[in-house]
């Protein structure tokens, strides 16, 4: 066994963040290297309240046949007061696994807890010798281990008792107490839902604690938490390291509200205080002069360098549309020589929503080891485009070497490349309903010999790192494949309590008036039968700039009813999602409705995604992230004959039994399906409707005899001639 393999026992590792790294670093090797373990350890964790403030356990073991085992991890040659240390780690954890019912008898715990100090750099130990409190170096650490024993193992104890150290279960708590007095209705099935997701999976707490010198990239579809583990990585940096300065930052404005409450139910669990809020920062990306609550990672970073700063109305006028941002990230940097670090450690959510050169400059305001983490979903941008590859963001040394490279086999690259592959939010008809349609899995082809795809993953590997299996064919390109979620990634819990058919329902309407009245009444039978409260109730609408108009009628109807609503970022501040305030029904666009969750989400006027001349993707992966807030139920309602050709698609991947059945797109189809489904401005839209009416008149006027094709200039109809594909 090579000396550094990555879990060569069966201990899982979880290395978090402390200030002896070299005692850690040996400490991993040993559990790595040996056979016959098995169990978790984490470094750096639990985070224990205690009278004097937030107390860190160097290191903790938790095995089905020692128990709990404490190490008091040791730099350097001189052990100090362990004695000391050792009790007063082990009479913490014990106070705190006592709080656990499950893990006491008769004012005893069930499971023992036994301390070691681990110092590396001592060689004669014995020297140190005190009875009862062991001390170790490697030599003799496995002779330290095999001498504890829990002779009553008990494996149901020994998973209550790690999940008790892992305890990260009250942090993500519902908003409100939810009272219910029917057995069976959604609000008794959503509070079912909501108590089986509370406490974070291996993965999730692993994404949570891992701490990596240098980039960390967290990827995961909708609903596998990737807001909540770096809500919950920000305070577990911000508890080991209150010296740091560290910044969060994220898209959409709405999540604020969502990020503090995460950060602050942790903290105060872990250590008993609230955060710093001035040296853990929630910021906004963008920000604005005036301090507080309007500043932004890129205003700061020009007040900083003292370089100009640009607003999004001047940026718009400088730069081509959609394209303001990377603009002015750009120019920052381009006139920076040598860049200031403004804080020890800067994580980003929604990175899929950011342009590239954005976490470029978060890396430059780093310094050395440049702690940046961030986290996106490929199919979750809103804008068309995925992020390139982490060589191509952060460039090359003067050497040639890229600055930023992740070790694709080794420890290290599975700790810089998280990948989150279980659904907690959507169930698997959900889920693969959102992908389904995302992707254009089962839309019928635009012309004879087409495909009906609409975009495609660029490495097939990415299907199976998102949690799903193939069952017929190959994952390959120009290959026939069967994709299916299993009970491992898309939990059965979370589709076992309705049916399909009441899981994900597609409604067509002929007018735009009996949509606005069948939404609003069955928002008040949600109300009224089905217990669900005002915050379990989204309805969205999926272009971006026609939401505003597109709710009034649905709300207007509401309001008749008794019922109250509001349009997020319009009727409230655009920090404010759910208006916890008064009870009321949230309406919104796509963009504010990303991060967020509710029971029951309907989304209106879901004919605009079917079809589009250009910028279909972007339309496809609003559809997608609408569909995916839903953590129970979703209604897709429209109009017209768009509609109808969604719920064939629909229909479709129902009668696939939500299986993903397709052809795998060749490089040169995928280039053909971002050329024909990409984004457009507004002038390239201009200029196309100009172009395409000029020939239009061409071929009428050579149709009708006015004009003939000798007339025109040769080497014009040959170029033209050229550049057209040819069938084969």
């Amino acid at each position: 066994m090579r000396k550094g393999d990555f879990m060569a026992s069966n201990v899982s590792i979880i290395r978090g963040t402390n200030n002896k790294p070299v005692a850690s670093t040996a400490l991993v090797d040993f559990f790595a290297n040996q056979d016959g373990l098995d169990g978790q350890l984490l470094l750096g964790y639990p985070l224990i309240n205690s009278p004097e403030g937030a107390y860190a356990v160097d290191a903790i073991w938790v095995s089905p046949q020692k128990g709990i085992v404490a190490f008091d991890l040791i730099e350097g040659h001189e052990p100090g007061a362990f004695d000391i240390r050792q009790d007063d780690t082990a009479n913490k954890l014990e106070a705190r696994l006592k709080t656990y019912r499950e893990l006491t008898y008769r004012r005893q715990l069930r499971i023992p807890i036994k301390s070691v100090s681990f110092a590396p750099g001592i060689h004669a130990v014995s020297n140190y010798n005190i009875e009862d409190y062991p001390l170790a170096n490697i030599q003799n650490l496995g002779d330290v281990l095999d001498s504890f024993d829990w002779g009553g193992s008990d494996e149901t104890v020994f998973e209550v008792a790690l999940s008790a150290i892992e305890s990260i279960s009250t942090i993500r708590a519902n908003r409100a107490k939810r009272n219910v007095t029917k057995e069976n209705s959604r609000g008794a099935k959503l509070k079912g839902l909501e108590d089986s997701i509370a406490t974070l999976d291996t993965m999730q707490g692993k994404a949570v604690l891992e701490t990596v010198d240098g980039v960390q990239r967290i990827r995961g579809l909708a609903g596998s938490g990737k807001t909540i583990v770096l809500a919950l990585k920000a305070a577990y940096l911000h508890a080991q390291h209150p010296d740091w300065r560290i910044a969060i930052t994220f898209n959409t404005r709405s999540l604020k509200g969502q990020f503090r409450r995460l950060i602050n139910n942790f903290c105060v669990e872990q250590t008993g205080e609230e955060p710093n809020w001035d040296m853990l920062r929630i910021v906004h990306a963008w920000g604005a002069p005036g301090g507080g609550d309007k500043e932004g990672i890129y205003h700061e970073f020009c007040r900083a360098h003292e370089v100009e700063y640009y607003d999004f109305r001047t940026a718009r006028n400088l730069f081509s549309s959609g394209q303001e941002f990377s603009g002015v990230c750009e120019k920052a940097l381009s006139q920076v020589r040598e860049a200031k670090p403004l804080y020890h450690a800067v994580l980003v959510d929604e990175a899929q929503d950011f342009p590239p050169v954005f976490l470029r400059l978060c890396y430059e305001a780093l310094p050395g080891p440049k702690r940046l983490v961030y986290a996106y979903d490929e199919l979750q941008s809103l804008s068309g485009s995925s992020l390139p590859s982490v060589q191509e963001i952060f460039g090359k040394k003067s050497d040639g070497a890229p600055r930023v490279q992740f070790d694709s086999e080794g420890d290290l690259g599975q700790r810089q490349d998280i990948i989150l592959n279980k659904c907690y939010r959507n169930s698997r008809p959900v889920l693969v309903t959102a992908h389904a349609l995302g992707f254009g899995i089962y839309r019928a082809p635009q012309k004879p010999g087409a495909t009906g795809l609409v975009q495609m993953f660029d490495y097939p590997q990415l299907w199976e790192d998102v949690g799903y299996r193939r069952i017929r064919g190959e994952l390959r390109e120009g290959a026939e494949v069967w994709l299916r979620r299993t009970e491992d990634t898309s939990p059965i819990f979370l589709e076992d309590h309705s049916t399909i058919d009441d899981l994900v329902e597609f409604v067509r309407f002929e007018t735009y008036e009996q949509q606005a009245e069948w939404v609003a009444r069955s928002i008040a039978d949600n109300l009224k039968d089905d217990e669900l409260r005002h915050d379990d109730i989204v309805v969205i609408n999926p272009d971006p700039l026609t939401t505003r108009r597109e709710v009034g009628p649905i709300r207007q109807r509401l309001l008749e009813m008794g019922i109250q609503s509001h349009t997020a970022g319009v009727d409230t501040t655009p920090d404010v999602f759910f208006n916890t305030e008064s009870d009321s029904i949230t309406f919104t666009g796509i963009y504010r409705a990303k991060g967020n969750e509710a029971g029951m989400i309907y989304i209106i006027n879901a004919q605009d995604c079917h079809s589009s001349a250009r910028n279909l993707a972007t339309i496809r992966n609003r559809l997608f992230t609408a569909i995916t807030r839903s953590k129970a139920w979703v209604r897709v309602v429209g109009v017209g004959e768009g509609m109808q050709e969604l719920i064939r698609e629909f229909e479709s991947t129902k009668q696939a039994n939500f299986e993903l059945r397709f052809s795998y797109p060749t490089r040169s189809q995928r280039d053909q399906l971002q050329i024909v489904h990409r984004d457009i401005s507004n002038e390239e839209r201009k200029r196309l409707e100009t172009h395409q009416r000029g020939l239009a008149q061409l071929l009428t006027d050579i149709d009708a005899g006015r004009l003939h094709v000798e007339d025109l200039d040769g080497e014009l109809v040959k170029k033209l001639e050229s550049r057209l594909p040819r069938k084969e």
